[in-house]
């Protein structure tokens, strides 16, 4: 499986790509970046290394150009994890946060569809989060023009999908709180986050891990939250691929 990894640089995308080079499924990992991206730490004797690359890409607005289609050609799936953070998009202009999620995003997977594997459906696994809302005319109280946009991409994800089947297959995941080693379980955000779910926090292999195997094994569900992911992590990883650090 050749597996596209978007935003592979961040807190999650590493584990994905940790995780990645130690699943035997994939045969190679594209990390589509406007910077190189680095071979994580604790990989175990298993990971294989040669099957990263970089692909370089300074424009996510255009059309791709040839050089990096090249590159894409054929891929199988793709984990999409770009996006401005609920936090960070306090301090930034909304029109350049609107474009990094939606934007950037809409291109991205007209893009990598278009270039996509033939012989199967190419799975597109968005990661979202628990507070976005796709109805767009319902009222908000807290960080309503982000959560409002966040809906607007996964609409538009899930029409691309319903427009493209059966040769697009799209799932969206919607972690709380996510925890590792260096991001511990917090009171204040278990209390925002159990207002969206039973689930409020998911560890961050556990996600890294069940949406790899969304793309290897098949998507069976739209939209999965924290719950809907440990249960597929609890089935393909093992103690030995959490990474490694204080479980909480």
């Amino acid at each position: 499986m050749k597996l596209v990894v978007v935003g592979a640089t961040g807190y999650v995308g590493t584990e994905v790509i940790r995780l990645a080079l130690r699943n035997k499924a994939i045969t190679s990992v594209i990390a589509l970046s406007r910077k190189p991206v680095n071979v994580p730490s604790h990989l175990g004797a298993d990971a294989d290394t040669s099957k990263l690359q970089t692909v370089d890409l300074q424009d996510w607005e255009k059309p791709y150009p040839d050089a990096v289609k090249g590159k894409l050609k054929g891929a199988d799936a793709c984990i999409w994890m770009l996006a401005v953070t609920p936090t960070k998009s306090k301090d930034r202009d909304f029109g350049e946060v609107t474009k990094v999620c939606l934007d950037y995003t809409k291109n991205g997977l007209e893009n990598l569809a278009a270039l996509a594997s033939t012989d199967k459906p190419f799975r597109f696994i968005y990661t979202s989060g628990v507070a976005v809302e796709r109805d767009q005319t319902k009222p908000l109280d807290v960080l309503s023009d982000y959560r409002l946009m966040r809906g607007r991409v996964e609409n538009f994800i899930i029409d691309f999908a319903k427009l493209h089947e059966p040769n697009v297959e799209v799932a969206i995941t919607r972690p709380g709180g996510i925890e590792g080693p260096g991001h511990p379980k917090t009171e204040q955000g278990s209390i925002l986050f159990s207002k969206f779910g039973a689930t409020p926090w998911i560890h961050v292999s556990e996600l890294a891990a069940a949406m790899i195997e969304l793309c290897v094994s098949g998507i069976t569900k739209e939209t999965l939250w924290s719950k809907d992911m440990q249960e597929i992590a609890s089935k393909v990883l093992k103690m030995e691929d959490y990474v490694p650090g204080e479980r909480f």
